[in-house]
């Protein structure tokens, strides 16, 4: 495990001092509110958004290879955070708060095991349309949710349905007074963020709504605000939970990890495009899981890199993770000194905090891009969300991950056979006869490229394919399948290669394999399919395999395009074998073979 912090402070110029300190009284501004409003989505007390910011930042600042990112709460791990906690707290405040942190701290230990495994590609597994499917979803579940306590209306928990059906049947319960307040901040926010996007108007309407509640006592007029708050900050350690909570805090962790993990990965290599320079996705597992750490053992919530405190911090001048410490230092005196006036905090407020916070993240014009580019990733994206509308955020998330897996093995279980041919007279490369009709195919030979990779979820579509086009051909005598396009072989690979093999065989046509990769070539080798398919029957080239089933064969060319002239062939093919199963670095043309 590795320090990068160890790297970049030897040589931190002084000269950034002011510009990182700078954005982290920015950042402060703009996560201080935002992480209020989050700790309410989570279910727990809103201190704890802000017990999550500080030893996260500086864990992050410590292990992060990403110079600018920025860490704290963020809306899709709260509501996920959230989901799991209602059903495992059963309504206890104080349990509440400490399986919070307890999913905090599995999503950390999960993370850097990750990490220190190199499991940093399983994050791709959440292609780009799911996730914003994902998210769009969740957001929409989240103003759902925020809705009754914006305009004083009786909370209702459940599904989407459920929601929706008592946000509308309670038209009538609205309380004029909050709907005023929690309408007006909410305006405040959208306008104030159209004209003013540099002013932090979170915090300014944070501070306007707790003055102007303790001075015309909204609380005892109907509207209600979040109460008695604690000062100072809660027992650094382990969270109270037994051990049997320990399965679905473990497997909530996970998910609260992986969903943090795709959102801070995404704005970490959205910087690293605009700055030109890479992060390193197993360093960033663990970086992220030891903010998880920090922020769990400091009774904080689930944290992960947040796009948009990034892009403030980003706006504001940072240079490097010193703009973390410096918010994480301003974060601390606000929880010692400050914590005590959020009791007047209207909960209207607050809630419009939420919505204005989350609101960008609905992406509509992605939707309609994916929908123009490509009609598959628009269903994965619109799958996921009403995954999470109708199963929860869990589930949908469970949902999201098993789409794109099985997206994934229907895309590479799709194959296309490609018949391969060569312009009479040139030494221009094999290639597709569909593309270029004037290329020609030879006389008893049939060049075959795989143009998928050839696997256990495809080999029996590609076994009965390569049949289907022997078929289909007059006097075929010799298949060549060209394997270019598979770097590794599994068993149902063999079992199928055995099968296009003993089926030709007993129509008298034989079989070759050409520009097989090593990995392949050393399972064919250990199957016994080598010495089963016989001497001389593996090529490195097309031209290669098919001098050699001229030769073999006796197959006599008419009409069609030439090779090297035939007078040679002997001694070419001859050349050629000394290697082998025929293989060499170079082909007749004196190129390497896959050039």
């Amino acid at each position: 495990m590795r320090l990068p912090v160890v790297g970049w402070i030897k040589t931190y110029p002084i000269r950034y001092l002011g510009p990182d300190l700078l954005a982290g009284l920015v950042v402060a501004a703009l996560a201080m509110p935002q992480s209020l409003g989050y700790a309410a989505i989570a279910g727990v007390p809103v201190l704890v958004g802000l017990y999550s910011i500080p030893l996260a930042l500086i864990a992050y600042a410590l292990f992060g290879s990403s110079p600018r990112l920025v860490v704290g709460p963020v809306s899709t791990v709260s509501v996920l955070s959230g989901s799991l906690v209602a059903d495992l707290s059963g309504g206890d405040p104080d349990r509440a708060v400490a399986m919070t942190s307890a999913l905090a701290l599995s999503a950390g230990v999960g993370l850097i095991i990750g990490g220190l495994l190199k499991l940093g590609w399983a994050a791709e597994f959440m292609s780009r349309p799911i996730v914003t499917g994902f998210v769009f979803g969740l957001v929409l579940l989240i103003i759902l949710g925020e809705i009754p306590s914006l305009l004083g209306m009786p909370p209702e928990q459940g599904d989407v349905i459920a929601r929706a059906w008592s946000i509308f049947t309670s038209l009538g319960e609205i309380t004029p007074l909050t709907a005023l307040v929690g309408l007006g901040a909410l305006t405040v926010l959208f306008v104030g963020a159209k004209l003013a996007p540099r002013v932090p108007w979170g915090l300014v309407v944070l501070i306007v709504a707790i003055v102007g509640s303790g001075a015309w006592n909204l609380s005892e007029r109907g509207v209600a605000t979040v109460g008695e708050v604690p000062t100072g900050f809660p027992p650094f350690g382990l969270p109270g939970v037994g051990l049997a909570d320990l399965g679905p805090i473990v497997t909530g962790g996970l998910a609260l990890g992986l969903v943090g993990l795709a959102e801070g990965l995404s704005a970490a290599r959205l910087l690293a495009a605009r700055g030109n320079y890479t992060v390193d996705t197993d360093q960033e597992l663990i970086a992220t899981g030891a903010a998880n750490l920090g922020s769990g053992l400091s009774g904080g919530m689930g944290v992960a890199g947040s796009l948009s405190k990034t892009a403030a911090a980003e706006r504001a001048g940072s240079r490097t993770q010193i703009t973390g410490v410096g918010t994480a230092l301003i974060v601390m005196v606000a929880i010692v000194s400050l914590a005590g006036a959020l009791s007047n905090l209207p909960k209207a407020v607050l809630s419009a905090i939420v919505i204005q916070a989350v609101w960008g993240l609905m992406d509509v014009a992605a939707l309609r891009r994916y929908r123009q580019i490509r009609r598959n990733d628009f269903t994965s994206s619109t799958a996921a969300l009403i995954g999470v509308l109708l199963f929860g955020p869990l589930y949908g998330l469970l949902a999201a991950i098993g789409l794109a897996v099985l997206g994934l093995v229907y895309r590479s279980s799709r194959i296309d056979l490609e018949i391969m041919g060569k312009v009479p007279d040139e030494k221009a490369a094999w290639g597709s006869i569909r593309d270029h009709p004037e290329r020609r195919t030879y006389d008893g030979i049939l060049v075959i490229r795989l143009d998928s990779p050839l696997f256990w979820a495809n080999a029996t579509q590609i076994a009965d394919g390569v049949l289907a086009e022997v078929e289909q051909q007059d006097d075929v005598q010799a298949v060549l399948l060209d394997l270019e396009a598979t770097s590794q072989l599994d068993t149902t690979s063999v079992d199928a290669l055995e099968r296009i093999r003993d089926r030709l065989a007993t129509k008298g046509v034989e079989l070759y394999l050409v520009r097989v990769f090593y990995m392949a070539r050393q399972v064919l080798n250990r199957s016994g399919f080598v010495e089963s398919l016989g001497e001389g029957r593996m090529w490195h080239s097309i031209s290669a395999g098919v001098r050699a089933a001229r030769k073999d064969l006796g197959i006599n060319v008419k009409a069609r395009p030439q090779l090297p002239d035939d007078d040679d062939m002997d001694e070419r093919i001859a050349a050629e074998r000394e290697s082998p199963g025929g293989y060499s670095d170079i082909n007749e043309d004196n190129r390497r073979w896959w050039q």
